[in-house]
Formats: C-alpha cells, sequence, structure tokens
C-alpha cells in the first residue's frame, strides 16, 4: 500500500499542492480523533450559535472549522479561504496561488447518536489580480477545482480524493499515523437499483421528482422494470461513500417546503467537491436540468439541488425533469 505523496507525485501534482493537502489531512486525522472521543472528549451536543445558513452550531461543527482554518492558513500558499461555518471568507496569504472551500463537519447532526460524519473540501486555483478579502474570487465554476476529496469518520477513517486522473480512496492506518492507498481506482457502476433520498420531503418535490421516485417505487411491476432498494445516512458524505463503492444514485431535490430555500445543498463546499469526486469515477452529475460543476456562482453560500451517481441512472432522473 502506498503512502498519499508518492501517489500525487506520480500524477504530476504541483509539489504546493501536495502539500496543502497533507496539512487539511493532518487537521482531519485530529477531527477523527476528536470524534473517535465521543462523549469522553466533551464535544457532543449544541452550541448556543446559529451558522450562516441559520443552523444550530455543533460543538463539533466549531471545532473542527477552528482545526481547518488555522493549519490551512499558516500554510501560505493559500490566499483565502471559505467555509460553511463562516459569514464571509477568511483572507491568508496575499500572493497565496490556491482557495481553500470546505464543510468542516457534514452531517454533524449525527454526531450524537455516533453514526457518520465527514469533512468535505475543494480547492481552486487564486486569482492574482484580485484582493485576498475579495470573495468574488471563489466565484469559479466547479471545473476550475484542482482537487477535491472528503474524510468519511466511520469504522475506518477514510479518504475520497480526485486532483483531475480519477478517485482514488485511502485508508488511515492509526499505527503509522498517515492515509494510505487501498482503492487505485473507484468507479461507480453504470447501472444500479439502489437510490438516496429523504422521503419524508416528497410531498414538497416538484412533479419531475414525484413521477421519477414514483416509478422506482413500483419496483418490477413498474415502468422501469425492476425493484430499487432505498438507503439514507442523512450525512451527503456518508451516501455519497456508498456511491463510490458500489454504485447508486443520491438526490437531494429542490422542493417547496421553505420558500426562501427551495435548494438545500451548498454549491461550494458540498455539490461541487462530491460532483468532480462522483465524476471522476464514472457517475455524473446534475441539478436535474443542468450539470451542476458548470454552475457560475453567484454567492459563496450558494444552494443548489443535486442529483448525482451511476451515469445511466442520473441521466433517466434528468429525463424526467426535461419532459415535465
Amino acid at each position: 500500500m502506498r503512502r498519499i505523496s508518492p501517489v500525487l507525485q506520480q500524477d504530476g501534482v504541483d509539489p504546493d499542492l501536495i502539500s496543502l493537502l497533507k496539512t487539511i489531512l493532518a487537521a482531519c486525522r485530529e477531527i477523527a480523533f476528536r470524534v473517535s472521543q465521543g462523549e469522553l472528549a466533551g464535544v457532543l451536543g449544541s452550541t448556543l450559535a446559529e451558522n450562516v445558513q441559520g443552523e444550530t452550531q455543533k460543538k463539533l461543527d466549531v471545532i473542527a472549522n477552528e482545526l481547518l482554518k488555522e493549519v490551512i492558513l499558516e500554510t501560505g500558499v493559500v490566499k483565502a479561504i471559505s467555509s460553511e461555518e463562516e459569514d464571509t471568507i477568511v483572507p491568508g496569504n496575499p500572493s497565496g496561488r490556491f482557495l481553500v472551500t470546505f464543510d468542516p463537519l457534514d452531517g454533524s447532526s449525527n454526531t450524537d447518536i455516533n453514526s457518520l460524519i465527514g469533512t468535505i473540501f475543494s480547492i481552486l486555483p487564486a486569482d492574482a489580480n484580485k484582493e485576498a478579502d475579495d470573495a468574488s474570487q471563489f466565484l469559479q465554476a466547479g471545473t476550475a477545482q484542482l482537487a477535491a476529496g472528503y474524510v468519511l469518520y466511520g469504522p475506518s477513517t477514510m479518504l475520497a480524493l480526485t486532483t483531475g486522473k480519477g478517485t482514488r480512496l485511502y485508508t488511515l492506518d492509526k499505527t503509522y499515523g498517515g492515509f494510505l492507498l487501498t482503492e487505485e481506482q473507484a468507479t461507480i457502476p453504470k447501472y444500479t437499483a439502489e437510490f438516496a433520498i429523504n422521503m419524508s420531503n416528497q410531498r414538497y418535490w416538484q412533479p419531475a421528482m414525484q413521477r421519477y421516485v414514483a416509478d422506482l417505487l413500483q419496483g418490477k411491476e413498474g415502468p422501469r422494470g425492476k425493484n430499487y432498494n432505498m438507503r439514507w445516512i442523512a450525512a451527503m458524505v456518508g451516501d455519497v461513500h456508498r456511491v463510490l463503492c458500489r454504485g447508486g444514485i443520491f438526490a437531494y431535490p429542490r422542493d417547496n417546503k421553505d420558500a426562501s430555500k427551495p435548494d438545500k445543498l451548498r454549491l461550494m463546499y458540498e455539490a461541487n467537491p462530491m460532483s468532480f469526486l462522483v465524476e471522476q469515477a464514472g457517475g455524473a452529475s446534475s441539478t436535474g436540468y443542468e450539470r451542476i460543476m458548470e454552475i457560475i456562482p453567484t454567492d459563496i453560500h450558494q444552494r443548489v439541488a443535486v442529483i448525482l451517481g451511476s451515469k445511466h441512472e442520473v441521466e433517466t432522473c434528468v429525463g424526467y425533469h426535461k419532459t415535465t
């Protein structure tokens, strides 16, 4: 099993980018330790604060955010960071070459029940012509990403990472203290009979998604001609990991439950990095109407609908939206 640095060097990845990735992973190892301690570390439960999204922050949200922010800005190669937990961007080295966006603890509501959570991150090129505190430098399409990944804190701590040359899976070796390559190329099967969606929101979905899921639920007797299983972890990082490992489709569609927030997932912190990973593994990703990675953001906290996973199933779901 190979360590992460030689693998990235073999791919011709920029040395500064390799160093930045290793720094992010060092913070994630610390988060993994805090997560593994659970109640013993006194880090479970909620704070009295809300983040910019209006969501109650978990203690681990705050700890993970501070850890990542501190170590990333210390590298000297990062011009600015943008976090799901921060109101605005945080400037770094004015001459830094990279921008980093991250969701410090995806699925943090799962911490109190000892279920799957993870850290999602994305790295973009910095614009030398813009100031470090200029938020507009982050408004780049997902296709501009230099690297993206997530660290899943589960029974084992795993990393999914892409630098545009396929998606690889690594596992944290706690005796060695680093991530070792355990899957050279994650490949999402084109066809699937498994879907992940929050069915409690069904009555709020658009007609296209209503019809698509209704046809899945009819199983063998319905128009799809086969039985489907449903899975739902309530943490995007966990559901996407399952898709990378064995295929499937994950969807968080637009709904009318809250007219002010028709879309749920954040483009920069969740949708873009996960789309990059999935596409590099042979899958597809869409809002139902357009490829997610081609969207030009208008705000650092922009939300989008997400449909990603096995290519044929995603294309089929998108087809329902085109005929509405």
